[in-house]
């Protein structure tokens, strides 16, 4: 029965002992942590501006396939190539901006330049071969701009968009390009308000830097005083030990004559 409890005992003290070592480590860690200075971003794959524009270029490969690889201009390698500049740009920017605002916003108006110019050559083609570009008065205007802000939009748009004529799927390629640009801009907007509220990586590392130093300046100076205030202890108390080691003596001397008297 003994040895159970023993071993019950050695047990917890153990499991104590392991919750000891990782509660340090896990102080440990965070106290490195809090020095770190880099912005931390989500996943570019997250922004719901990246999703879309991810659509638009396989919309767009699509749509050149069908209707323009006939032709043999330019045409077609522009169109695509302005389609994968919006997606790679935004992905470009994100993974950048932890180290370079100035470099954030410069490739996000990058992809918004290629999104417009991508947007203009959809409205090309359909002004030049006399097709209806759809406006907000168009009856099937708002259902297509309703559908591509659906689940199915996302999960079986490229297979809807197959089935379709130029004209719808050029129109759907220009309702997805005004939604790419729209966010872009808003997306720009917060990137520059940013800048403004945090300032670049240059002034974040410089506040970091300064931080730690006055945190360690801060802890130094407790340090002091209370190393101060230890002092002042041990010296009171070494006061009162003295006090108390000549107080006996005294009494001592005080009792001799006292006795010798008596012996007389």
């Amino acid at each position: 029965m003994d040895n159970q409890n023993n071993q019950s005992n050695q047990n917890n003290q153990s499991n104590q002992n392991d919750q000891s070592t990782q509660s340090n480590q896990s102080n440990q860690s965070n106290r490195k942590d809090q020095h770190l200075f880099l912005p931390q971003h989500g996943h570019y794959k997250h922004l719901r501006v990246y999703q879309v524009t991810e659509v638009l270029y396989d919309l767009t490969y699509l749509f050149c396939k069908r209707f323009l690889s006939s032709y043999g201009d330019r045409t077609v390698d522009q169109m695509v190539q302005a389609a994968r500049s919006g997606k790679q740009n935004i992905a470009e920017g994100n993974q950048a901006a932890s180290t370079s605002s100035e470099t954030e916003i410069k490739l996000t108006n990058v992809a918004k330049s290629s999104l417009e110019e991508l947007l203009i050559d959809y409205e090309d083609f359909l002004r030049t071969r006399q097709l209806c570009q759809w406006d907000r008065k168009h009856p099937r205007f708002a259902a297509m701009r309703q559908w591509t802000r659906t689940d199915d939009f996302k999960k079986n748009g490229v297979l809807q968009a197959a089935k379709m004529n130029a004209e719808e799927l050029a129109n759907l390629c220009l309702t997805l390009c005004h939604q790419s640009i729209y966010m872009l801009t808003q997306l720009e907007k917060t990137q520059q308000n940013r800048f403004v509220t945090q300032g670049g990586i240059r002034e974040q590392m410089h506040a970091a830097r300064t931080g730690y130093r006055q945190g360690v300046d801060r802890e130094m100076e407790a340090l002091r005083a209370e190393n101060a205030a230890l002092k002042q202890k041990v010296t009171e108390l070494e006061s009162i030990i003295q006090s108390s080691q000549s107080t006996p003596s005294n009494q001592s001397n005080q009792s001799t004559p006292s006795n010798q008297k008596n012996q007389y």
